[in-house]
């Protein structure tokens, strides 16, 4: 019995082993059509999901600290983005960035930086005078006629008193504005007193108003006295103003009776053009008739004497109301552009994206260029993404229009894309030009450091995030390849406006920044905002940070700016829409943007407000931010302030 059960049994194991044999096969089929599935899961995720904005996660520390700083929140916009450039970046890590060695280096090169003061301009004065004016005063004879003496006889006396003539003055005289040295003086001494926040680098000469025989026009340049101290910001400022003179009836002398508002002494606007070809890089001609006191010179000349030995830069000088020459690069010859190198991007998710996302990929392409000593060939289309156009729809803009191409062109080596491919098509084939094509982000800069041809060429795909450029820069790229933003900075006519802003209010104004719209209502994130942000709630807040009577530059995305009214009764508020003639169809800003857009009328968009106004907001002398000083909500929402707050 037992071996015939064991030889009963033995059929069964072996179809047991069969049975094990099929139930692998149909597990190693499962398996693999889950596989299947989860790859198909992961490519229709890639092709559906909207990924984060790679500027808002940078590896680097610094540049994170930098771009979530408490100044980066939006105005008007619900997305927290912000216009930074190289000035702001440098500005803010100067402090921090440099060893103790170097920040008293930098300390005494700012400190030896010279501004007229009044005692520069009384020196000068003191030098033309007539010597015998600072002679003594002759003793005056007077004679006094006693009616008693019937004769009328004189009898002299001495008293050591000035004399005292009648001045013959013809009041309505008219004044020379380019020849008199006391009235150059004179004019030069009132902008000084008349703007104390103001540091005054350079004056030019008066210009006479024509018609106007008792006025002049006069132009300087000038940085705010808190830019000057401590900010690290190399901006100067240029205004030119209208002074109405009259004469003192009594003594004949020149008075000065009143001045205008910013920029209304149109005669003393220069033109600041370059000589030379167009496109070329020039220096502009001298200001040979400006004020530069001696000392004052003495100082630049040893400055610029120690800082050439110590092999120093100089300080770059970047003046805000002077012509902006933002013409494009032309190639002088066929024997230079067949000698130079080149790199082109072509392609890519940077698109019509968020304006921070478009210059962390066109940085990094820059120092790409920089790195391999090429010339980038860039597209001055940039695509405006939607949200910031009264259209809602995305639109092509001039880079001109937002970044300063002028201090680009002079600071790297960079040309036109359409002026490339049309040089590029009359001589590649003559001059038997090769060209490097790659599609493949993995080929590094180092990479491509030893390629002889004369363009490089970038294609990126139509896969995000594997197609922006930013992905070359990762990786072991990010340890060699090191962005410019020295290299970028915003549009001085952008700049302009702020300037024209600031000026309204003296440069003596305060700021606070309020953000509301959207976050005030969303109380599940924000649930103190709206309340923390109400006029009563900001009136208590401001009382023992804002003087009563103070300009008060309100940065807002509250649509409704009756909604501040009950600040009025304290504080001089002031909003962005309050400066809209500075942009209006009749100004400086409209006329220059639209000669630049071949004719085309220029928005100012909503990417332009939020840099005015920011820039702005970050030039009172105080400013209050909502989620620093306002409220006790955090940033990003319920539980997400940092630890040290």
């Amino acid at each position: 019995m037992l071996g015939r059960a064991a030889g009963m049994s033995a059929p069964r194991w072996r179809g047991g082993s069969l049975d094990l044999r099929a139930a692998l096969r149909s597990g190693g089929n499962l398996l693999f059509a889950l596989f299947v599935a989860a790859v198909l899961a992961f490519t229709l995720l890639a092709a559906v999901h909207s990924p984060d904005d790679p500027l808002l996660h940078p590896s680097s520390h610094q540049l994170t600290d930098f771009l979530t700083s408490s100044t980066s929140t939006s105005t008007f916009l619900t997305d927290d983005s912000v216009l930074r450039t190289g000035e702001d970046f440098n500005a803010s890590t100067s402090s921090g960035g440099i060893g103790a060695a170097e920040a008293g280096f930098e300390a005494e090169i700012k400190e030896a930086v010279p501004f007229i003061k009044l005692s520069d301009v009384a020196s000068e004065a003191e030098k033309t005078e007539p010597a015998a004016e600072k002679a003594e005063p002759e003793l005056a004879v007077t004679v006094d006629t006693d009616v008693g003496t019937g004769d009328g006889a004189a009898v002299a006396t001495t008293e050591e008193t000035p004399v005292t003539e009648a001045v013959s003055c013809d009041t309505e005289a008219p004044v020379d504005c380019t020849g008199d040295r006391d009235l150059f003086n004179l004019l030069m001494r009132s902008a000084i007193e008349r703007f104390p926040d103001l540091h005054f680098y350079r004056f030019g000469r008066p210009v006479a108003v024509p018609g106007s025989p008792m006025e002049c026009d006069l132009a300087w340049r000038f940085r705010p006295a808190a830019d000057a101290i401590g900010t690290g910001r190399t901006t100067y400022y240029k205004d030119y103003r209208r002074f109405t003179l009259t004469r003192d009836v009594n003594t004949c002398t020149l008075v000065v009776d009143s001045v205008g508002e910013y920029h209304s002494g149109v005669g003393a606007k220069r033109n600041g053009k370059r000589k030379g070809k167009k496109g070329k890089k020039g220096k502009r001609e001298a200001p040979v008739t400006d004020f530069v006191p001696a000392k004052t010179q003495v100082r630049l000349d040893e400055n610029a004497a120690n800082n050439e030995a110590a092999g120093a830069v100089a300080e770059p000088v970047f003046v805000v109301g002077e012509a902006v020459n933002d013409s494009l690069p032309v190639v002088a010859s066929e024997s230079e552009f067949s000698r130079g190198k080149y790199l082109i991007y072509m392609g890519g998710g940077e698109r019509c994206k968020s304006m921070n996302h478009f210059i962390w990929g066109f940085l990094c392409a820059l120092g790409e260029a920089q790195f391999l000593n090429r010339t980038l060939v860039m597209d001055l289309n940039v695509c405006l993404n939607g949200r910031y156009t009264s259209s809602g729809k995305d639109e092509d803009r001039d880079f001109r229009l937002y970044f300063d191409f002028e201090h680009l062109k002079e600071s790297a080596s960079v040309i036109d894309q359409s002026q490339f491919w049309q040089d590029w098509g009359k001589w590649q084939k003559k001059d038997r030009l090769k060209n490097f094509y790659t599609e493949d982000i993995r080929m590094t800069p180092m990479k491509l450091k030893d390629i002889k041809d004369t363009l490089i060429m970038r294609k990126f795909g139509n896969v995000e995030p594997d197609n922006y450029w930013s992905r070359v820069c990762e990786g072991q790229t990010e340890g060699v390849i090191k962005r410019p933003w020295h290299f970028l900075w915003k549009s001085r006519r952008l700049m302009e406006i702020v300037s024209a802003i600031s000026s309204r209010m003296n440069w003596d104004f305060d700021s606070v920044h309020v953000v509301r719209g959207e976050k005030a209502q969303n109380t599940q994130f924000w649930p103190n905002l709206d309340r923390d942000t109400s006029p009563e709630s900001l009136l208590m807040t401001l009382n023992d940070k804002v003087g009563a009577g103070r300009y008060l530059y309100i940065a807002t995305n509250e649509p409704d700016k009756s909604f501040f009214d009950p600040l009025n009764g304290k504080y001089k508020t002031r909003f962005l829409d309050d400066f809209n003639d500075l942009w209006a169809e009749n100004s400086e800003w409209f006329t220059e943007t639209k000669e630049l857009s071949n004719g085309k009328s220029v928005e100012f968009d909503g990417y332009m407000r939020v840099a005015v106004d920011t820039e702005v907001f970050l030039r009172g002398k105080r400013h209050l931010e909502t989620f620093n000083d306002l409220t006790r909500d955090c940033k990003d929402g319920v539980n997400t302030c940092p630890a040290s707050s």
